[in-house]
């Protein structure tokens, strides 16, 4: 997550004159007046709006109703306005297309993780110190992101800087109130509800009401997409939509897993703090303070990120989004990279099973890159312009998801450039027709051993831990003693996943810990990197601490609080989790495989070499959800 924001492509859309002055969608501010266009349920570029040097920029601060570094004063909030020039000369309101970043000021330029290299029982080596991001308080430009594409089309961009970062008052608190609250109280001012100011302390005020329409959409992709959801579970009035992309829906889920110290894909040994580090480029002169209340204080030891257990806790809970969903009156549009390993698929997932359960609107797109992604443009733009706007262009009776397959070819035209594939619609996620389907091991997966929809009646398996060994070496092997590896015959048709498949393994370890990691792989396995720290032959994959085998009991949403325990060598648990989830299309000629493994090389803890895990096949299991049930996979040729 912590890396420079995919920014907006601009996005430039012929249109004559003549064919703006009859579109009949046109809204009307009178009969000489410049107003937004739509054709087709899409904002145009008006050419009225188009000359850059009469936009309106202005900057202020707004204040809001917390105070992060306990200075005695409310924290106020950096924001700027680019707006088009008719808003002043011709009285025109506009809605609003909102970003809120940590970002934007810039971010540390050394900023050491935390060393893998440990036991999974012992306390983490000392991290590395961090050098601070600069601080420029002559700056005032906060960014450009967004502008070109949507003030041309009759919109107003308005962009913040998260507290603690550029010259937003307070501290950094990653995922806390503060930072949740921040982006409400611009929305406020933005319906004259909260006061802005001209200076960072002074009192002269600057309102918003003579230009804004209230209407206000956020988009934003990684960290800059968890704010529009943040911003969204505040429930506030105003915000009409907002399109988070690879949004950070839980810290515990994005450092941690089942209870499980593990990393994001590409940040090995990353941690709350280390974003911290990275984004506090807030007044070099309140950053002690800062570290003292927040990185040295909440966030350190027990209660706070806790790397000795991986637990879950109060802290991780203050840093969750999906039980404040019910609050939401937003429309939402998710989008999700289905091979993003960085911040993984179930963070929107799961999210969208939440929105829908209380009957938000909302829907998802869901594509086979890996982190970032906007949904397609014209998409975008339909639902802006009918939740800022009032456009009648039918978005709200479209599909629920928009899934682009991994077999979908590049859309192009002669003489252009392919374009991403066409994403299909369904009326949800996981596809209609998607139904877990349970596969057992048989015995001797230290080679390739057969998977079937029979529970053996007996059998076990061992391997032997070390982390030296990547899973995709584990994986490309006929034989390996540091995995175990199950799959069926070669599939003689298309075989469709949809949806989160459940691991459920009895398992026993050598030592007082280990790591657990489960994979699903398709056979004969490509390492082919795909998307953000995976490769094609992986389907999914998930992680979980044997030491919580009481709290792994269901899968689904790890939330539990109790305290993992040691494990008595040789003694088998239970645990039940689920992995990532995913859509895809495996082909004839494939094989469906799971592999189980104990340390993930991208991903956990790098303990030493030695450990030893048994499974007890005959009560392990993997339910796999099939699109078409047992009767597509009797159809591709498996067989009990």
């Amino acid at each position: 997550m912590p890396v420079p924001m995919l920014r907006r492509r601009s996005l430039v859309v012929a249109a004559s004159l003549a064919l703006l002055l009859s579109a009949s969608a046109a809204v009307a501010q009178g009969p000489s007046k410049s107003g937004p266009v739509f054709v087709n349920g899409t904002a145009q570029v008006v050419p009225a709006f188009q000359d850059s040097t009469r936009w309106i920029r202005q900057h202020l601060w707004v204040e809001t109703d917390f105070d992060s570094d306990k200075d005695g004063k409310k924290d106020r909030v950096f924001v700027d306005v680019t707006r088009p020039g008719q808003t002043d000369s011709e009285g025109l309101k506009v809605s609003i297309v909102y970003g809120s970043s940590p970002y934007f000021a810039g971010t540390s330029r050394v900023d050491p993780a935390w060393d893998v290299k440990q036991e999974l029982d012992a306390v983490s080596p000392p991290r590395e110190p961090a050098t601070a991001p600069p601080y420029r308080e002559d700056r005032i430009r906060i960014s450009n992101v967004l502008i070109n594409q949507w003030v041309p089309r009759g919109f107003a961009v308005v962009h913040s800087e998260a507290t603690g970062t550029g010259q937003s008052q307070g501290c950094p608190t990653v995922g806390d109130y503060p930072e949740r609250m921040a982006m409400k109280f611009v929305i406020d001012w933005l319906n004259g509800r909260a006061k802005g100011y001209t200076t960072k302390t002074g009192m002269d005020e600057v309102k918003a009401t003579t230009w804004s329409t209230g209407k206000v959409g956020m988009i934003g992709t990684s960290y800059e997409g968890t704010l529009p959801l943040a911003a969204a579970t505040t429930g506030v009035q105003g915000l009409e939509v907002v399109v988070p992309v690879s949004p950070n829906t839980s810290y515990y889920n994005y450092y941690r897993a089942n209870g499980l110290v593990r990393s994001p894909g590409g940040y090995l040994g990353e941690d709350v703090d280390v974003l911290y580090d990275f984004i506090a480029s807030g007044d070099t002169a309140g950053r002690a303070n800062c570290d003292r209340i927040w990185k040295n204080g909440i966030f350190a030891g027990a209660k706070g990120q806790d790397r000795a257990t991986g637990d879950y806790n109060d802290f991780w809970a203050a840093r969750d989004l999906v039980p404040l969903v019910k609050n939401i009156k937003a429309a939402v549009l998710l989008a999700h990279g289905l091979n993003d390993y960085n911040v993984m698929p179930s963070h929107s997932v799961r999210v969208f099973e939440e929105l829908q359960a209380h009957h938000i609107t909302s829907a998802i797109y869901l594509h086979q890159g890996g982190h970032g992604g906007n949904p397609p443009e014209e998409l975008l733009n339909r639902w802006f312009s009918h939740y800022l706007y009032g456009v009648d262009n039918g978005v709200e009776k479209d599909g629920r998801a928009w899934i682009v397959s991994n077999t979908a070819a590049p859309v192009s035209a002669p003489g252009q450039r392919p374009v991403a594939p066409a994403p299909a619609p369904f009326a949800t996620f996981p596809v209609p027709g998607s139904t877990p389907v349970t596969f057992y091991g048989q015995s001797g997966g230290r080679g390739v051993a057969t998977m079937r929809l029979k529970a053996p009646a007996r059998g076990v398996d061992s391997l032997t831990d070390d982390v030296a060994m990547s899973g995709s070496a584990n994986a490309s092997a006929a034989q390996s003693a540091n995995r175990l590896l199950y799959a069926t015959a070669a599939l003689k048709d298309t075989v469709h996943i949809s949806g989160t498949a459940r691991v459920t393994l009895r398992v026993a370890s050598s030592a007082s810990a280990a790591n657990l990691t489960v994979w699903l792989v398709t056979l004969p396995y490509d390492s082919t990197r795909r998307g953000s720290e995976g490769n094609r032959g992986v389907i999914t994959r998930g992680w979980a601490d044997i030491r919580n085998s009481k709290s792994l009991t269901t899968g689904g949403y790890y939330t539990d609080k109790r305290p993992g325990e040691p494990l008595v060598p040789g003694a088998f648990h239970d645990v039940t989790f689920d992995l990532e989830a995913n859509d895809q299309m495996l082909l004839p000629g494939q094989q469906l495989g799971v592999m189980v493994m104990s340390s993930d090389r991208q991903f956990t803890l790098w303990p030493k070499a030695g450990t030893r895990l048994t499974v007890d096949l005959a009560h392990s299991s993997f339910a796999i959800p099939i699109v078409g049930g047992v009767s597509a996979l009797t159809k591709a040729g498996v067989t009990r």
